[in-house]
């Protein structure tokens, strides 16, 4: 998996004020609705907020993955995140969350939707792209960062 085959530079939000992760989940759903025409952002939000009834996406390290399948979602899509702010995303070491990767997956993907998180988990595994994202100031330079790591 290339990220830049599921993220553009659209989809990168640095700095993001958000107060809680269901606000910054609602948010983000918002700006996935306007982007794509057949996503829907209600069904959006709804489904990310249904996974994480399932349990927290929150990786730990300040890091969480949210993720979820959606009705008319026609391709992988990702969206990479940093909060002004840590919040608290009730994530498995209790630390607060300050970067997030979404993932919205078509229904039927299931072997794409699994390889692409374990793809996504190692790379945010690794500290010094952590720590690049964790640094940076714009939108644009997220996104450079991100496909370059």
């Amino acid at each position: 998996m290339h990220l830049e085959d599921i993220l553009s530079t659209e989809r990168c939000y640095c700095r993001v004020n958000g107060v809680s992760k269901k606000r910054v989940l609602m948010k983000i759903s918002e700006f996935l609705g306007k982007e794509f025409a057949t996503l829907d952002e209600i069904q959006v939000f709804d489904a990310i907020m249904a996974r994480e009834q399932l349990g927290s996406t929150g990786l730990g390290n300040g890091i969480a993955i949210p993720h979820c399948r959606v009705p008319h979602c026609q391709k992988i899509i990702g969206a990479l995140i940093t909060l002004s702010s840590p919040i608290d995303f009730d994530s498995i070491d209790g630390k607060p969350v300050d970067l997030m990767f979404i993932l919205i997956v078509p229904e039927q993907k299931n072997d794409e939707h699994v390889k692409t998180l374990a793809s996504l988990a190692k790379l945010f595994n690794d500290p010094d792209f952590c720590y690049a994202l964790r640094q940076t100031q714009n939108s644009r330079d997220l996104y450079n960062i991100a496909i370059t790591f």
